[in-house]
């Protein structure tokens, strides 16, 4: 279902889905009122979703549809600048689950690329069976297996953090919970497209006490700091301690990658943390284990509160998972683990 209220975006929208094959269009409407009337009765299997409506705006119908009709939300946006892509990413906080760009004409150099984008997007995420969830400290318990925690030798130095469908608000959740006092730098990877890195760095900047940037060649990994993979590049710690952005081929599919990310702090051993959050796939996983080896502390989100077991739940099944945690009890394992005496 197509939510837009300019008849010449929706009318492209609906064009660029009836070239796809994957996809048919079941309804078209032109305010989140509507919306919420025809859900019940169209029941589609994923939503296009403008943000700026008249009346109640896109992100009060996501919050609204994933609360009374849960439904995978894709959002699409009109603008990449600061101020419009806030808006954005808040509407994924509410529980959308992707954000791709608004298309412009038909002629535009970049409408093949962007339609096909858009087309993967509505596909992939008609796949996630998304529920209602209730996403407060008690209300998930932690795995019997995964509850103990195994002694930790060593005062942590590094994190690397990564997670895709569904990320966003997870990674808001937990680092909105650190201290501007945290005392590891933390290496991030979440899988976006490219043009939204920026202005997800500065989203997420806005909503914790941390220091949020796209990280940059050469930089030397600061306590307190958060350095997001840019766009289409691979993130990795150096061995002379600095971070390294390349171009290399994707991993997996991703680029950035997760398993390049815990691979590369795979070096640093126990004084490593590795955490594996929702996502599609299995982007990430074989490099927690390689961070487990190495005598990591490696965490996944537990399937109780993940968007998308995915990611976290193929780390499990290999035994890359040191401890398996409901979201809201992340942040407190991070700051006992950096807590504790070496």
């Amino acid at each position: 279902m197509i939510v837009e209220d300019s008849p010449v975006v929706s009318r492209l929208l609906a064009h660029i889905i009836a070239r796809d094959p994957r996809l048919e269009l079941a309804a078209v409407v032109e305010s989140a009122e509507d919306a919420l009337r025809e859900i019940h009765r169209v029941r589609p299997d994923v939503i296009s979703m403008d943000i700026r409506l008249p009346g109640m705006d896109g992100i009060e119908a996501t919050r609204r549809i994933m609360s009374e009709t849960p439904t995978p939300i894709v959002v699409i946006a009109a603008s990449v600048e600061d101020a419009a892509l806030k808006i954005s990413m808040n509407a994924l906080r509410a529980g959308a689950l992707s954000v791709v760009e608004k298309p412009v004409g038909i002629s535009n150099a970049g409408y093949e690329a962007a339609a096909e984008n858009i087309c993967t997007q509505l596909y992939i995420m008609s796949q996630v069976p998304v529920i209602r969830r209730r996403l407060s400290a008690g209300a998930a318990p932690v795995r019997p297996a995964a509850a103990g925690e195994e002694p930790v030798r060593e005062r942590p130095s590094i994190m690397a953090i990564a997670a895709s469908t569904g990320g966003p608000p997870a990674l808001a959740r937990i680092l909105g919970a650190l201290p501007a006092s945290f005392p590891v730098p933390i290496l991030l990877v979440q899988h976006m497209g490219a043009p939204f890195m920026a202005g997800f760095a500065s989203w997420l900047d806005g909503l914790t006490p941390l220091s949020v940037a796209v990280a940059r060649p050469g930089e030397t990994p600061a306590p307190g700091s958060v350095y997001v993979a840019p766009g289409d590049r691979h993130l990795a710690l150096g061995g002379d301690g600095a971070l390294r952005i390349g171009a290399e081929p994707p991993v997996g599919g991703q680029r950035p990658s997760a398993t390049t990310l815990f691979q590369s702090l795979a070096a640093v051993g126990p004084r490593a943390i590795g955490v594996l959050l929702t996502g599609m796939g299995e982007d990430g996983a074989r490099g927690l284990v390689e961070m487990r080896k190495a005598g990591a502390y490696t965490i996944t989100e537990d399937e109780s509160t993940a968007v998308v077991y995915g990611m976290p739940g193929v780390a499990m099944r290999l035994g890359g998972s040191r401890a398996s945690l409901p979201l809201d009890l992340i942040a407190p394992r991070l700051l006992r683990l950096v807590e504790r005496d070496a």
